[in-house]
């Protein structure tokens, strides 16, 4: 931090002849301190138009200047508690509302598609094994499938993967149990009933990612049941 202020402060003094008397609004800058400070704002402030161009100004130079008096409304903790709570909130807000628009246009375009209420939607390639109405969480699957994001890069493909029913993704059981054993099916799943805001790191998923599914479902394994 201190290098950067050090490099604005060289080219504050590099151009302070020219800032001197220069007009930003109805203000001057009288002397060196405030062209440098005018720089380092300049400086600033494309860093936070990169980063909101919604923010008000007003309120940013309050905030400053109340750094400035060691007179902050709030603390630099609960600040930084509030600024992640509400990156997270409308990062959230902003990937639910496309995953539903996304979802919602893709049904619109293909009428064979099926969308549950959990927003997992759907459409049976091959219909498998039907005989499956007592499927339970302890009976085995063995499914084939490929995973690729929205934009239709591969993720992961799998050719063998057996696992215990209840171990699929919340999102795959109900798609799994209604294509049946030697089904095919094709499925979007929005990130609430996939990986969640956490993603996987090792699966290369992103948080918050819908994911396409291509699932072949090879056998399913019952349990003895008395």
């Amino acid at each position: 931090m201190l290098k950067k202020i050090f490099g604005w402060a060289v080219v504050a003094a590099m151009f302070g002849g020219m800032l001197m008397g220069c007009k930003s609004s109805s203000n001057k800058l009288e002397n060196e301190t405030d062209s440098l400070s005018y720089v380092i704002g300049l400086n600033v402030g494309q860093a936070l138009m990169r980063m909101d161009s919604t923010l008000n100004v007003e309120a940013v130079c309050m905030a400053i200047k109340d750094v400035y008096a060691a007179r902050p409304l709030i603390t630099m903790s609960d600040a930084r508690d509030y600024y992640l709570g509400q990156k997270v909130y409308f990062v959230h807000e902003k990937a639910m509302a496309y995953q539903e628009q996304f979802l919602a246009d893709l049904a619109k375009r293909d009428r064979s598609f099926v969308r549950t209420r959990s927003g997992v939607t759907y459409k049976i390639e091959k219909l498998g094994d039907q005989n499956i109405s007592s499927l339970s969480s302890r009976d085995t699957v063995r499914i084939a499938y490929t995973i690729r994001d929205d934009a239709g890069k591969l993720i992961c493909e799998m050719d063998t993967l057996r696992c215990s029913y209840r171990d699929l993704l919340i999102g795959l059981r109900d798609v799994v149990r209604i294509a049946g054993s030697g089904g095919e099916f094709e499925a979007w799943l929005p990130s609430k009933e996939a990986y969640g805001s956490a993603g996987d790191e090792e699966l290369g998923i992103a948080p918050h990612q819908l994911l396409n599914y291509r699932v072949s479902v090879i056998d399913i394994e019952y349990r003895h049941r008395r």
